[in-house]
Formats: C-alpha cells, sequence, structure tokens
C-alpha cells in the first residue's frame, strides 16, 4: 500500500467510481489558504503551517485502509479515536511540540481540534481527555511517519513572526489561537468542498467592494433627505449624519454614538463605519443586536440602501423564503461584506470551541463591529465581553461603536472594589470617543416625553389603583416586570384590553402588535398591558407610556414607545409615568435594575426626568456596583498565569459561556394558525419527513419558551409530548391536546410557573 497515493477525501462519481482527493494537495492548498485569512493580523506563517501539519494523521496506514474502506463519502469525524475509528487529529499535534517546543502548543490546538473543536489543556471532568494528555500519544506521529508523511511537509519552515506581529496582552492570548483556529478551520472546509461538492462552492458569495456600496448609500440617503420634510428633527438627522461621517476619519478602536430614539443611529452608523472601514482598509461591517426582532427590522432596512446580496441576516428566527443558497453558505463564515446578528452568536462565537461557531472568526478582523443597543450587553459576563473587545481592537484591526441612546459607565474601572476569583470591580475600555459633536445638547433637542414619578413615590401601588387610573386614559400602554403581572393588571381592565408577553408566540405576538399599530393609526381608544418584550424593536407611539419601576435603562427604553414620532400637538411632551409595583421585580438582575432606579429618583431626580445622558452614566455607576461582572469563572480558564505557556481551558470556557441558558427554558411548538401556515400541519410533516432548516424556521415562529418548571408541569399534566420523526425521537416538544393556547394569553401556565420576566 506504501506506493499507493494517499488520499484526503473520496468522492463518489455520478457516473461509477471514485474521484480521489490527494492528501499532500489538500495539506498545501489549506496551508495556502489559511495563511491568507491569517496575513491580514500578521501571522500567515502559523496558520500555514497548521494547515500544512493538520491531517499528518491521515498518512497513517490504518487511516488510508480505513478511508479506502468506506463508500466513498468523508469519514473526518474520526478525530479524538472513539471506538471503530482511527485518530488522525493527534499526529500533527504532536509533530508541533517536537518541532516548536512550549511554542508548538499553540497549533496543537488547532490541529488537535480542527474537527471536535478546540480543547482543554488538562482533563475536566466534563470535557473528557484534554490537549496534554493526548500530546503524550506519540504513536500517532510514529505512524504517520510510517505512512510516508513528505520530508519537504514535516521539514518545512517554522514561523518566525510575534503573535499579531508584537507582544500581545496574555489576557489576549487564547483569542489569537481561536483567531488562528478559525482561519484553519474554514480553510479545511473550504478546500475540502472544493473537492466533495464543486456545485455547493460555486454558490459561495464573490464579496463586494465597499466603495460600490457607499455609492449606493450615498444615493440613497440623498434620495430620502431630499424628500424630508424640513422639520427640526429631520434637522437634526441630518446634523447626526453629519457628525458621523465626521468622525469616520478618526483611527480605529473604541467609539460611542449616543443618539436618542427618532434620530436615525441605524443609518448614521453604517454611514460611520463604511467611511471608517474604505478611509482605514477596514474590510466589512458586522451589526450586533440584542432581539431578532430589531435585527429582521435593521436587515430590512439595510437591504433597501444595499440589496440582497451585499447583507447577510445571521440568526436563529430568519425567515427561511428569504434565504439563497449564497446567504445559507455565507452564514458558516460570514464571508459578506455587511452582517446583521445578534449579542448571541457574536459573543458566543467570540468563546467559542466548536469549529462550526469559530470558523466564521477570522473575518471580524479589520472589521467595523456596531453594537446596537450596547446598553444590554449581559452584566454577568461583562469582563469576558470587554476584555474580547479589547482584545480585537488592540491585536487584530477591530473598530467598535457602542450605539445607543443610554450609554452604559464602559470606561475606566467598572464596578466596586477589586476582589479575588473575579468577582468585584476591573478595568474597562479606553479611549472610547463619542461621535456626537454634543450628546446633551442631542438629547435636549430631542426629548419628546416628559418623565413624571408616580405620585406616591417609594410607596407601592395597587394593581386595582394602577388599572383604574389606566381607565382614564384613551390610549394608554403600561409596561410590567413579570408574565404573571401582566396577566393580573388586564384581568382588572376593561374587555378589549390587550395583553403582550413572550407566553404568546412570535406568530402570534406579530400579529397583534398589527392590531395594534392598526387601532394607533386610527386613534382608536386602546389599552395595552405587555411585559418589557414590547421595550425594543417595537414601534408604537402612544401618548401615554405606564412604566412598573426597573432600571433607567428599561424605562428609558418604554419612553421610546411614547410619542415616538413627535406627533401631539404643538410640540408637546408624552408622558411616562413610573410607578412601584404591589411586589419588587423577581431577585437578580431585574430586581438589582429596579433597586438602581429608585436610587435614581431619590439622587437625581431632574436628570432623570430628562434622561439626559449624564442620568444613565450615573444610574450604570450604581447599577455595577451590584454585580458580578464574571459570574460563570470565564476569565480564570482563559487568562491565567498560565496563558502564556498555552495552558488554556478552551473547551470549559466555552460550555460556560452560554448567554442564554439553554437548560433553564424549553422550546414548546403550540398549535396556532395563521393565513401563512398552520403549525398542526407543520408539526405532521416533521412527524411524517424530519426536520429540516426550512420546516424548523417555519415552527419557531410557534415556539412558546417554557421555564423548567413550567415545562415539567405540562410534561406531567400530558399536555405536551416528544415529537416522533420517521426514524424515532426528535428531541423537539409540542402540544399535544386542545385549549392549552389561548388566543388572548399564549400558552396556558399555572400562576407558580409563569412568574418570569418577559
Amino acid at each position: 500500500m506504501g506506493d499507493e497515493i494517499k488520499i484526503a477525501h473520496v468522492r463518489p462519481l455520478t457516473e461509477g467510481g471514485f474521484a480521489l482527493h490527494p492528501l499532500e494537495e489538500h495539506l498545501r492548498e489549506v496551508a495556502r489558504l489559511a495563511r491568507g485569512f491569517a496575513d491580514p493580523f500578521g501571522n500567515g506563517d502559523w496558520a500555514g503551517l497548521a494547515g500544512l501539519w493538520h491531517d499528518l494523521g491521515k498518512y497513517k496506514p490504518d487511516f488510508q485502509e480505513y478511508i479506502r474502506d468506506r463508500s466513498g463519502y468523508e469519514r473526518d469525524e474520526a478525530d479524538e479515536g472513539g471506538p471503530g475509528k482511527v485518530d488522525h487529529t493527534a499526529a500533527g499535534a504532536i509533530h508541533a511540540i517536537e518541532r516548536l517546543k512550549g511554542a508548538g502548543r499553540a497549533l496543537a490546538y488547532l490541529i488537535a481540534g480542527h474537527h471536535s473543536g478546540l480543547p482543554d489543556w488538562m482533563k475536566e471532568e466534563a470535557t473528557g481527555r484534554g490537549l496534554e494528555e493526548r500530546l503524550q500519544e506519540r504513536r500517532h506521529l510514529e505512524e504517520s511517519l510510517q505512512g510516508g508523511a513528505p520530508v519537504t511537509i514535516l521539514e518545512t519552515t517554522v514561523p518566525t513572526t510575534s503573535p499579531c506581529g508584537k507582544q500581545i496582552d496574555p489576557e489576549h492570548c487564547h483569542l489569537w489561537i481561536r483567531l488562528l483556529f478559525s482561519c484553519l478551520v474554514d480553510a479545511d472546509f473550504l478546500d475540502t468542498e472544493a473537492f466533495m461538492d464543486p456545485e455547493k462552492a460555486g454558490h459561495r458569495p464573490s464579496g463586494a467592494d465597499l466603495e460600490d456600496l457607499r455609492a449606493k448609500y450615498d444615493a440613497y440617503m440623498a434620495t430620502k433627505q431630499s424628500s424630508a420634510s424640513d422639520t427640526p428633527v429631520n434637522r437634526l438627522r441630518r446634523q447626526i449624519l453629519e457628525d458621523c461621517r465626521n468622525g469616520a476619519e478618526m483611527e480605529p478602536g473604541f467609539f460611542s454614538l449616543t443618539v436618542p430614539t427618532g434620530g436615525g443611529k441605524t443609518l448614521a452608523s453604517m454611514g460611520f463605519a463604511l467611511d471608517h472601514a474604505i478611509r482605514h482598509g477596514k474590510r466589512r461591517v458586522v451589526v450586533a443586536i440584542p432581539y431578532t426582532s430589531i435585527i429582521e427590522q435593521t436587515a430590512e432596512t439595510l437591504r433597501d440602501v444595499f440589496g440582497d446580496d451585499a447583507v447577510l441576516e445571521h440568526h436563529s428566527n430568519l425567515d427561511s423564503d428569504r434565504e439563497t443558497p449564497r446567504s445559507k453558505l455565507a452564514t458558516e463564515n460570514w464571508d459578506a461584506p455587511i452582517v446583521v446578528t445578534t449579542n448571541v452568536q457574536l459573543f458566543e462565537s467570540l468563546f467559542a470551541a466548536r469549529t462550526s461557531a469559530c470558523r466564521k472568526l477570522h473575518n471580524l478582523v479589520d472589521s467595523v463591529v456596531i453594537l446596537d443597543e450596547a446598553q444590554m450587553l449581559p452584566p454577568e459576563f461583562l469582563k469576558p465581553v470587554l476584555s474580547g473587545l479589547r482584545g480585537l481592537v488592540e491585536n487584530f484591526g477591530t473598530s467598535v461603536v457602542l450605539c445607543t441612546a443610554t450609554q452604559p459607565a464602559l470606561e475606566g474601572w467598572i464596578g466596586g472594589p477589586a476582589a479575588p476569583h473575579g468577582q468585584g470591580g476591573f478595568q474597562g475600555l479606553a479611549g472610547i470617543r463619542e461621535l456626537m459633536s454634543d450628546r446633551d445638547e442631542l438629547s435636549r433637542r430631542l426629548r419628546r416625553v416628559r418623565l413624571v414619578h408616580h405620585p406616591k413615590g417609594d410607596q407601592p401601588s395597587t394593581w386595582k389603583e394602577i388599572a383604574s387610573e389606566l381607565e382614564s386614559h384613551l390610549r394608554v400602554l403600561c409596561i410590567v416586570n413579570t408574565r404573571k403581572d401582566c396577566r393580573e393588571l388586564h384581568g382588572l381592565l376593561p374587555k378589549g384590553t390587550i395583553h403582550l408577553s413572550a407566553l404568546m408566540c412570535g406568530e402570534h405576538r406579530s400579529r397583534v402588535i398589527s392590531e395594534i399599530k392598526g387601532h394607533l393609526g386610527r386613534d382608536d381608544s386602546i389599552r395595552v398591558v405587555s411585559t418589557q418584550l414590547v421595550e425594543a424593536g417595537v414601534d408604537l407611539d402612544f401618548p401615554v407610556v405606564y412604566r412598573a419601576m426597573a432600571g433607567l435603562d428599561s424605562i428609558a427604553q418604554a419612553a421610546g414607545r411614547c410619542n415616538r414620532e413627535g406627533s401631539i400637538p404643538d410640540g408637546g411632551l408624552g408622558e411616562v409615568v413610573v410607578f412601584l409595583p404591589p411586589k419588587p421585580a423577581p431577585i437578580g438582575l431585574l430586581r438589582k435594575g429596579e433597586d438602581a432606579g429608585k436610587e435614581m429618583f431619590r439622587v437625581a431626580a431632574e436628570a432623570v426626568a430628562e434622561l439626559s445622558p449624564e442620568a444613565f452614566h450615573r444610574y450604570f455607576q450604581i447599577l455595577f456596583r451590584k454585580l458580578d461582572f464574571d459570574q460563570k469563572g470565564i476569565m480564570a480558564l482563559l487568562a491565567n498565569g498560565d496563558a502564556w505557556r498555552f495552558q488554556i481551558q478552551f473547551r470549559t470556557a466555552a460550555q460556560r459561556f452560554k448567554l442564554i441558558d439553554d437548560a433553564a427554558q424549553t422550546a414548546v411548538i403550540v398549535w396556532f394558525e395563521t393565513k401563512r401556515f398552520n403549525s398542526r400541519v407543520l408539526l405532521e410533516d416533521l412527524r411524517r419527513f424530519g426536520p429540516n432548516r426550512k420546516l424548523m424556521r417555519r415552527l419557531q415562529r410557534c415556539t412558546v419558551n417554557v421555564p423548567e418548571r413550567g415545562w415539567k408541569a405540562l410534561l406531567d399534566q400530558g399536555s405536551i409530548s416528544e415529537v416522533q420523526g420517521p426514524e424515532g425521537p426528535l428531541g423537539i416538544w409540542a402540544q399535544c391536546v386542545p385549549d392549552l393556547y389561548d388566543d388572548v394569553f399564549g400558552l396556558r401556565l399555572d400562576a407558580k410557573d409563569y412568574d418570569f420576566v418577559v
């Protein structure tokens, strides 16, 4: 077998027989691609070497026998030597150690994990063997040498560059390895795809020139401004845009864009991003947003400007009818000039171990990242999140824009006194530059509401009292802190009052919100009681809004649903009434926000009433004194004293870094019918044919996330069951009895099971 060509992959041919992918050809092409991906941050030699050595284990005689005995399709899941599989990833990792000594560990992570994901250095109970243990098994390299691994590949030139071309902070060592890993796995995927599925590879986008996109942007904005009436608000929007574009000349780094609701920050921030990218040689713009509802609106706006092909929308609720073969492929590695995604997708990828999640990361290099609604960065992960952003800016040519009306206090020292084990305060960002020439004056001139502390002040109101006040208004929105509060207050109001909470599936909420907008457009009498889900991404415009006491950022979001269009005659202000509910918010972040909000009303009532930028800065300083910014101990796993010895717990950190705790909630598909589709019909398709991307995207619009306690209750009473596919259970839960879903309230849960926030 020694004289036979060594193969990396085998592809069956339609006319019969097989096409063989020569192993050396694969190694050299992956090296070439990976080198090109890493050249922008100065480490093409490291990534190229990882590509050259990543599949050395495929020279092992037993691997060649293994792959030739198969039916012809890719067998690369054989990575860590499971039963009946051949470990082909350890050999290159061991060779990297032998050639580069301690520095070889950086490449060992990439090579050993290029299928199974970045490993931990030390064995952890939940993650199986650690890299340290695997590197002791030299037989893997010896078998590859026996199989004829070429000397020209084994003895190639070793890297000479420093990480990112300089001495980077040990805190960011894990990020450097992760970016190299992204370069390797994307190169490996692309070359394998080019051989195994040339037709699929041909669908990949070829990219777009940012100069061309800016020309489209300029034409769009010129038309938009010429057709806009000459109102004070539109004049302010033009000034905001001018400030953004002037700021694009500044050197790359951190920027803040502090613009009140209605200031046109979506398009203005894109103007900055395009100008800044072209001026400083950046390659793409990434817009990260906390809520999928806002993403859908933002992506639609940007598609109107740039066209469908230039804008990649990447999130879980994407309508499958909008996807194309090109867009599906682009979500794998974000190879698009404009990417619109979620905070969850961006930050969980930035701390991921899985190859599929890390693959896109190298395309953050030399990019402009716009963090919309920056106050929504997760406080319990704020320390690792800001560390990751700092690493991208300092080492990988990224510029970051913190875009919000309620700018958090992220610069300098954050929180209380420093304490051991990652608790207490920490050093935040430095050198954030505001793009607005006078943010305080801008806030004053765009003010559309009057914030009023309820006459009872710090004394709680009963729901009956609040209901009586709401009845006195023809058009009013009341936002409360929990689903239970929402339902209780709704029950005290007249028939026809509208209820909104996340116990309603997405399709149901969309229908109700459309109904609300219709009533408002006709100046009908309308009362709405909602949880905080209505505070972002829902463009409602009420003359009066009531808000249960909460964090000042949430109160400001509620204010954005009041007099949104400035339509009250003679420049009048809308009224936002903040009241103390009968019971405090649930323990946790919401309670801490409520307490900080109450403190702000006591110590800075005038600034709060005006919702000034200084009020938000002070509020976040108060709130941050109450928080632990690294609750899961992420930084101790990634940036410990052993970072420069490359002893990093990648996989454990990735398991802990979950912005949404999947274990705390379970998605349940409910019975809901619209003109677009019937979820019961879709469920039957799921049972008959099994899941596919398009079907699951549609069903997602009819799901409700249920807390674990509520899910168990529904299961015990036989109201939900696991969906059975053609080959057995699917791990998907669905309603299975009538009357479980209500046309007003959504999913029926006992009171003890639905006392949750949204």
